[in-house]
């Protein structure tokens, strides 16, 4: 684990952070939240589950599917994919062992059921602690970012999906693979600087995925959806031109933006 997303996700706790409320850590997806009043707490957990639900109705299984996350922080999208899409068991993977150890907490009640639909284990997305073809579909939510290898994670999803099975990826990429991207990002934003957010275009998960054999791959953008509204949101918190602002500023520049990548295992 690097040392930058052990501290984030350890001692720094970034769930536990106002801006990151309900037991969420994603950007938010603002789509059926009104942002031309103030905003709440309420419209900022719902904006955070929507990012999961559009990410769960991409992958678009039938019902009672096996379900992988990877990065699933303090399970809270895995908690949302058992109760509302009657998923059959989720998986929720994570490599730091203090999001699980408060994921365990959080979902006590579900961890008890019987038989169990709900576990957490913990892995890195380059080495994934599961047998070949366990998976009806893998997601990941706002951690792709974080993927030192997206190669290795491109070919560990595709082999622990079953043949047919899909994946559907959301996070954030630069626009192109212009030189000086990364020192863009850098110059605008804090967590580029520091290195916890890596800055590569999405045709590098594009690559990866397809190099791995998976199919039907497809890019939608959901920036405008995205960035508005996490931009709103900081507002209360952070004043203009302090540097979480400026994700909605590289945004407009056309330097990064919101992916959702889905692509398929043939079977």
């Amino acid at each position: 684990m690097r040392p930058v997303v052990r501290e984030a996700y350890g001692p720094a706790d970034l769930s536990g952070n106002p801006i990151f409320a309900g037991g969420f850590i994603n950007f938010g997806y603002w789509r059926a939240v009104d942002l031309g009043r103030p905003l709440d707490e309420a419209d900022r957990i719902r904006s955070q589950e929507d990012l999961y639900r559009h990410v769960l109705d991409a992958v678009g299984l039938p019902a009672g599917p096996k379900v992988l996350e990877v990065g699933c922080g303090l399970g809270m999208g895995c908690a949302l994919a058992l109760r509302e899409y009657g998923h059959a068991a989720v998986t929720g993977m994570d490599i730091h062992p203090d999001q699980l150890r408060r994921a365990r907490g959080r979902h006590a009640g579900l961890l008890r059921e019987e038989p169990p639909r709900l576990r957490f284990v913990q892995g890195a997305a380059e080495r994934m602690p599961s047998e070949g073809g366990e998976f009806d579909a893998v997601i990941s939510v706002e951690a792709a970012q974080h993927f030192p290898d997206l190669d290795a994670f491109a070919a560990e999803t595709s082999r622990v999906l079953r043949p047919g099975g899909r994946v559907a990826v959301a996070s954030f990429f630069t626009v192109d693979d212009a030189p000086g991207r990364p020192e863009e990002l850098a110059g605008l934003l804090d967590t580029f600087t520091t290195g916890l957010d890596i800055a590569r275009p999405v045709t590098a998960l594009t690559g990866a995925i397809t190099a791995a054999g998976l199919t039907r791959v497809r890019v939608e953008s959901i920036g405008p959806h995205v960035w508005p509204g996490w931009d709103r949101w900081l507002g209360r918190s952070w004043a203009p031109e302090t540097w979480p602002r400026n994700f909605l500023r590289a945004y407009e520049r056309g330097i990064l933006d919101y992916y959702l990548v889905t692509a398929e295992r043939p079977g």
